[in-house]
């Protein structure tokens, strides 16, 4: 059987900021989530303090004071282009690839001669010389042994970054699965963890004793595949291509609260855009658009108004022109004045491949041609100038809507006049 490995940077969010200042190194680092709300991602030395995941920004600046704690916004424009750095690194050492999240990845090793411990270090030093980002590698049989392998080299330091679980002697495996809880196993959430305890099954070296079938019966066949890839038999294959989307959504929480129709539509325009954006480039049309606006459900004092339309698209479209029009039609509709907005969004639904569409024997557009060109060239632009470089009218241009970031980062390297400059 071929063996998997499974590549995840270590506190992604935080060390691509570190790769850019490092004088971060050491220092109690926090990456904040949208409207520098809470924290998203910690530093160790931020863990070591107790700060837990999710923790609010605002209820923290005693520990901040006291400890020196940097807070960086959200920087996804550098996620997302250091996550395809290191994807297109590791994709060299394996042919088959699966990318599961923005930093990790699983990797099928079959036909890989030599130690495999061996070449999960060179992995590991590849991508830290060519990136700067520190990665673990965990080895395994199966995906579910890969992933749990990775979590024992993340973890512990003896196995300097590298676990494979095959070269741990088989009295260690079920010492280290009876020290685990359930919820390091990979598809085990809360939720059936909670289960599982409540019928005496506490740890993973309990669920693995479990009868699979008797696991399918009382639980689900997705935890039946789990157990068996505990044991070490094959149940969940390399995705070797990323499936289409069948829903592409924008939604944004807003810097401060929104009153104004004019201010809604900015909003609405740009979301419409940004969705129509990733349709074309999973070179798709939509048949149904939704929008929805709602006010901050946690001002329970404060007048409350939450409304949701969806409408078709006639014909589908991944048009930005078109997919904004009928965006804007449905924000006025659903618009009330009086209330402080908290929060808009946008949803294309029922995605199917471009070309496909039904045909219509008495309609025809002329200026679909037309369309399609200025649509490419607006995605060009974007491409090479940023994002929002060129947009439509009805986004407006001082958008002061738009979400807090003021412990933003720049952008160093997606944007010419952020990029650093080495003396």
């Amino acid at each position: 059987m071929s063996p998997f490995a499974l590549v995840d940077v270590n506190n992604f969010y935080v060390s691509c900021q570190r790769i850019f200042e490092p004088k971060l190194e050491g220092v109690p680092v926090l990456v904040l989530s949208n409207n520098d709300g809470c924290a998203i991602a910690r530093s160790a030395e931020v863990k070591a303090l107790g700060i837990k995941m999710g923790a609010p920004w605002h209820q923290m600046q005693d520990m901040v004071r006291q400890h020196g704690i940097v807070a960086r916004s959200s920087n996804y424009a550098l996620y997302a282009d250091m996550s395809n750095r290191v994807m297109a690194i590791l994709r060299e050492f394996s042919p088959h690839q699966e990318i599961y999240s923005i930093d990790e990845c699983f990797l099928g090793l079959g036909g890989i001669h030599g130690d495999l411990i061996d070449y999960g270090q060179q992995i590991r030093h590849r991508v830290l010389q060519w990136t700067g980002l520190p990665v673990c590698v965990g080895i395994g049989p199966t995906k579910t042994l890969a992933k749990l392998a990775n979590h024992l080299a993340k973890k512990r330091p003896e196995f300097a970054g590298v676990c494979d679980w095959s070269h741990i002697e088989r009295d260690r495996q079920r010492a280290i699965m009876a020290e685990l809880p359930l919820d390091e196993v990979w598809g085990v959430g809360p939720r059936i963890a909670k289960r599982l305890q409540e019928d005496g099954i506490t740890n993973v070296a309990a669920l693995t004793a479990c009868d699979p079938e008797n696991i399918r019966q009382r639980y689900s066949v997705v935890l039946q595949r789990t157990v068996l890839e505990l044991r070490g038999v094959l149940a969940i294959h390399l995705a070797q291509e990323t499936e289409d989307k069948q829903q592409i959504r924008c939604a944004r929480a807003f810097g401060h609260p929104v009153h104004s129709l004019e201010a809604l539509g900015e909003a609405v325009s740009v979301y419409a855009a940004r969705t129509a954006e990733k349709l074309r480039r999973q070179k798709s049309i939509a048949a149904g658009i939704s929008v929805f606006i709602q006010t901050n459900a946690f001002k329970p004092h404060d007048p409350q108004y939450a409304k949701h339309v969806a409408i078709a698209l006639d014909p589908e479209t991944d048009d930005t022109i078109q997919i904004t029009r009928y965006a804007l039609w449905i924000l006025k509709r659903i618009y009330r004045p009086g209330f402080s907005y908290a929060k808009a969004g946008v949803m294309l639904t029922g995605l199917q491949p471009s070309g496909t569409a039904q045909a219509h024997l008495f309609r025809n557009d002329p200026d679909l041609t037309t369309r399609t060109a200025l649509n490419d060239t607006m995605d060009l632009i974007n491409a090479r100038w940023g994002r929002g470089a060129i947009r439509m009218a009805s986004a407006g241009t001082e958008q002061d809507w738009r979400m807090r970031q003021n412990h933003l980062s720049p952008a160093w390297t997606t944007r010419w006049t952020d990029m650093p400059i080495a003396r």
